[in-house]
């Protein structure tokens, strides 16, 4: 037992020391911004591991001694988790069977009647037709037999934590952040790609393995944490740490996703083209961020890593760099054009168009303003995301841009019916979008995505059918997540 104790003594006395020294360093910046920036993002980091000594003591414990046996503490014997604390253990997981009136499969895309969902844990177990799945004995029956049951919903694009404002303490920004998580979770998305932190630097890892834990409820997320920016784009922001990385050349570049990766980000969230205006004789135009060779680095260092880049793209010269260095996904693509569509599409490139969030009332107030009323961006917007799902090859994602703004967490079911409504996709190819798709892009096929053996039990349920009315996706009326139901 004292050898454990010195090791804790050791552990702390190093972090301490750590503490110590980059507040030195932080000290010695001459510029009272960067000073300012700096202190609070290594107070809030080392703030951080200090907090965690206990746990983390507690950890080095757990992981040389279990709990003693006979255990001496309070209740049954517990469970530990990896941050050394001692926690109630689970009940083994029960079995539970669905019955659904209406199972989409979003594989083939038909419509399945009287289907069994045999539940064991957090998995599939079976599913098959009345008759010829067994109900297992002592099974919760869950009746859905008036109702149509999918697969959870995976969004391809949120944002857990809402903008930072000067104001907005840690505190505050992780409890917004689970808000809108369980909104999400409570609205059927069960899964979730996050975009980016929006200046809560790595927070959103936090939030991610606090979830796989089981101590908060959330989607399955995947995370692109800060995102890497150029020095010379308007939203380069270097005197804050917290925001996205800023980089001035190749080996800058690299060295931003390395330490992201580092840091846990799944995805490497960059921007390649920045607003748009118009020109006087109305055409639209874009700015151009990264330079070409910087955004190659950039690309080609996430995928030597092993991981998947998403780019931010409004359209122009900055957005056919995206496409030409072969970036996973392209997001928003306002300007999108045949000959652009057709290159994503020959180099197997996702498309994310983001509808909802980009054809809101406040873009025409936008618009209004700047142009006095003489041009729009809705109409080419609209113009471009048809163009794309209409495109053969090209797979198109439902991704919301749910932010807390002007996009409330848990009402991206809207998505769907725009995918549908306004880029002229099928009811089916815009549920599969957020299914089958974005489980594919996110590299969880065999996990996610579709109601078969094996998979996570993530399952929905609306009354009406949605191949017929797909706004019934805004009507969720029971979510289950992993075996857990939900609502």
């Amino acid at each position: 037992m004292s050898s454990q104790l010195d090791h804790s003594d050791m552990l702390q006395t190093m972090l301490a020391e750590r503490f110590h020294l980059g507040m030195k360093r932080v000290l010695c910046l001459p510029d009272i911004k960067h000073r300012r920036a700096l202190t609070y993002n290594s107070v809030m980091r080392f703030v951080t591991l200090l907090a965690g000594l206990v746990t983390l003591s507690a950890s080095l414990s757990a992981q040389l001694a279990p709990p003693p046996a006979p255990w001496r503490g309070a209740g049954p014997t517990p469970c530990v988790l990896p941050d050394g604390g001692f926690y109630k253990c689970p009940t083994a997981g029960k079995v539970i069977v669905i019955r659904a009136g209406r199972l989409l499969d979003t594989n083939t895309g038909r419509l399945l009647a009287n289907q069994l969902i045999v539940i064991q844990g957090e998995r599939i177990a079976a599913v098959g037709a009345e008759g010829s799945v067994k109900i297992p004995a002592g099974a919760e029956v869950i009746d859905l037999r008036r109702a149509t049951v999918l697969p959870g919903l995976i969004d391809g694009h949120t944002h857990m934590f809402n903008s930072r404002s000067p104001k907005t303490t840690t505190e505050q920004a992780m409890l917004i952040a689970v808000q809108n998580a369980q909104a999400d979770l409570k609205a059927g998305i069960t899964s979730a790609r996050d975009m980016s932190s929006h200046g809560n630097g790595y927070a959103d890892v936090e939030i991610r393995d606090a979830i796989r834990l089981g101590r908060i409820e959330g989607p399955r997320y995947q995370v692109a944490t800060r995102g890497i920016v150029w020095a010379g784009a308007s939203n380069a922001r270097p005197g804050n740490p917290l925001e996205a990385a800023v980089v001035r050349n190749p080996e800058e570049a690299r060295a931003a996703v390395q330490d992201q990766i580092q840091h846990g980000a799944d995805w490497i969230k960059l921007y390649p083209a920045g607003g748009y205006s118009f020109s006087p004789e109305g055409k639209d135009q874009y700015e151009v961020t990264y330079p070409l060779p910087v955004l190659e680095a950039l690309i080609d260092e996430t995928h030597r890593a092993g991981h998947k880049a998403a780019c931010h793209v409004y359209g122009g010269e900055g957005q056919k760099n995206a496409i030409v260095a072969g970036c996973d996904t392209i997001e928003h693509a306002f300007g999108l054009n045949q000959e652009e569509a057709n290159m994503m599409a020959s180099k197997h490139l996702f498309y994310d168009p983001t509808l909802v969030r980009y054809t809101e009332p406040y873009m025409d107030d936008n618009d209004e303003k700047n142009t006095k009323g003489k041009y729009r961006i809705i109409p080419i917007f609209e113009k471009a995301a048809s163009l794309g799902a209409a495109t053969a090859g090209i797979k198109v994602m439902m991704g919301s841009g749910v932010d807390g703004s002007t996009f409330p967490h848990g009402a991206q079911a809207l998505e769907f019916e725009w995918l549908v409504k306004r880029a002229g996709m099928t009811p089916l190819r815009a549920i599969q979008a957020g299914t089958v798709v974005n489980a594919e892009v996110m590299g969880w096929s065999k996990d996610v995505g579709s109601v078969e053996s094996g998979k996570y039990a993530d399952v929905v349920a609306v009354a009406g059918n949605p191949l017929i009315d797909i706004t019934e996706l805004q009507r969720v009326m029971f979510v289950m997540k992993g075996g857990k139901v939900i609502r």
